[in-house]
């Protein structure tokens, strides 16, 4: 096999953290290659430094068998290498068109080709098989099909080195599978494939090869891999065996936390009516575009509901106000962590403390040793992992931002949690973490909500599951009842039923 991606002894120190230490390993030419860890494993550090956004302090890196010393992204992209980062680079602003061929929109005497622009917009929009509109404002897309834009980047620039960074955490299970077959043609093309993904089940169907880093440390290679590798794998990115990731444990309910009633409004297209207890972990399981996060936001007052009701306990929360929510003890954690729920240059405590000063009304500004203390607090009982509380967290890995804005509604004192995907791109060392995290805040009395594409994690993890289907409540489920079967059922669209789903409690 040719080789054409090189990296040979590759270090990055930051004060305080070595993000990478010596890490060694080889991509050829039609070889896709997973890259595997656990949050704050290295994986991050080592694509910019192959995006070109991060130099090596140390080590090189090769193309085609010739040393390169990146000083900028374009160096990187002039290489033929690009990313498909999990936090997306693009501009919400812009068409399509305009994103799909960011830096190299074609010209005509000085002026934009908008109709070769178009033209080849559509041609890859169609490889694709998205049905956009090239002149669509990208803004207006949902986060799944922005992820297909970033990869059609990839395949109009005719990149020979490509890495994906989780490229299916956001995708409907189509764009999933319209995506693995994209991987394939490039593969067979000759592309050198860098694939970074938390979800074990896509390495073994897709990979040819598995590198596992641990703590910036390159730890082992397998060749080739499967699902008789699983708990070598696991045991290779945690430092230790992980028997069962959800670990669940059963705790007594008590009154009503959290009610809604016949709330209606964008997104949902039927009243929805849910009730989560004291102490109860209420999974809301649906396909990309049930209406999860629109409900989350209705329930929040990110969105004025049309009709219908949220009470907190008893007390009616007013509708459209999320300053009310927060007064009221509700805590929310957004799908889209880094536009809706992250001040990347601002220092993690200052992320932390959010929650904790608009509860505080004007004292906070009073009390900075108490939002430090708080802050550090929340640093070690959540794990994050942080050379400082003053780091921007924008340098913390996906998994302990995310860490990190739980963490938030922790320090705020929230009684109610509404977590929408809280382990999206997290690895499985990390979600057991969390996990059992949430099991100590639901066992002291707290209530969550989490809404979650991936059908293991619900019924790993909830009391009860309830089952969106196109902006409706489908049915809610019995922990004692559940299984994929019937969770999948009455997910996917009417037309799609070929059965009566039956031992489902209706909604």
């Amino acid at each position: 096999m040719t080789e054409r991606l090189h990296f040979d002894g590759v270090g990055k120190t930051f004060p305080g953290v070595v993000a990478l230490d010596g890490v060694s390993f080889t991509v050829g030419a039609g070889e896709i290659r997973a890259l595997i860890g656990e949050n704050g494993a290295g994986k991050s550090t080592l694509l910019k430094i192959l995006s070109g956004q991060y130099r090596p302090d140390k080590g090189t890196l090769a193309v085609d068998g010739r040393p390169c010393a990146f000083r900028q992204p374009r160096d990187a992209q002039d290489a033929g290498i690009a990313i498909i980062h999990q936090e997306l680079q693009l501009v919400p602003d812009l068409s399509v068109a305009e994103n799909l061929m960011l830096g190299t929109l074609p010209a005509r005497g000085g002026w934009v080709d908008h109709a070769e622009l178009h033209a080849r917009a559509a041609g890859v929009l169609a490889r694709l098989d998205e049905d956009i509109r090239p002149d669509t404002r990208l803004g207006s897309l949902s986060i799944g099909q922005r992820q297909m834009v970033e990869i059609g980047r990839a395949l109009l620039r005719e990149a020979r080195i490509i890495a994906f960074d989780e490229p299916t955490s956001s995708l409907s299970a189509r764009e999933t599978e319209r995506l693995m077959t994209i991987i394939g043609e490039l593969r067979a093309d000759g592309a050198a494939i860098l694939y970074v993904s938390h979800r074990m089940e896509e390495v073994y169907a897709l990979a040819d090869s598995a590198t596992v880093l641990r703590d910036g440390r390159h730890i082992a290679d397998v060749a080739p891999v499967g699902p008789e590798d699983a708990d070598r794998l696991i045991a290779a990115m945690a430092g230790r065996a992980i028997a069962d990731i959800y670990a669940y444990r059963p705790r007594p309910h008590g009154d009503a936390a959290l009610t809604i009633n016949g709330i209606v409004g964008p997104g949902l297209r039927a009243p929805v009516s849910l009730q989560v207890a004291q102490g109860e972990i209420l999974g809301l399981f649906g396909l990309v575009g049930a209406g999860r996060s629109e409900l989350f936001r209705l329930i929040y007052g990110a969105e004025r509901p049309e009709a219908g009701q949220v009470l907190r306990g008893e007390m009616p929360l007013p509708p459209g106000d999320p300053r009310a929510a927060i007064a009221a003890g509700l805590g929310l954690c957004p799908e889209d962590r880094k536009d809706a729920a992250l001040l990347a240059l601002a220092p993690v405590r200052e992320n932390i403390a959010i929650g904790w000063r608009n509860r505080q009304g004007a004292v906070p500004w009073l009390r900075p040793r108490a939002e430090r203390n708080g802050a550090a607090a929340v640093i070690v009982d959540m794990r994050v992992k942080t050379a400082s509380a003053e780091t921007p967290i924008g340098q913390l890995s996906g998994g302990n931002q995310q860490k990190a804005v739980i963490g938030r509604w922790l320090m705020a004192d929230a009684g109610v949690l509404l977590l929408d995907e809280p382990t999206r791109g997290i690895d499985v060392g990390a979600r057991s973490e969390i996990y059992d995290r949430l099991y100590r805040f639901t066992e002291a009395g707290g209530s969550v909500l989490f809404a979650s594409s991936d059908m293991a994690e619900v019924l790993g993890v909830a009391d009860r599951i309830a089952v969106m289907r196109e902006g409706r409540l489908a049915a809610v489920i019995p922990r004692d009842q559940a299984n994929a079967e019937t969770l999948l059922r009455l997910a996917l669209p009417e037309p799609a039923l070929s059965n009566p789903v039956r031992d489902a409690v209706p909604a």
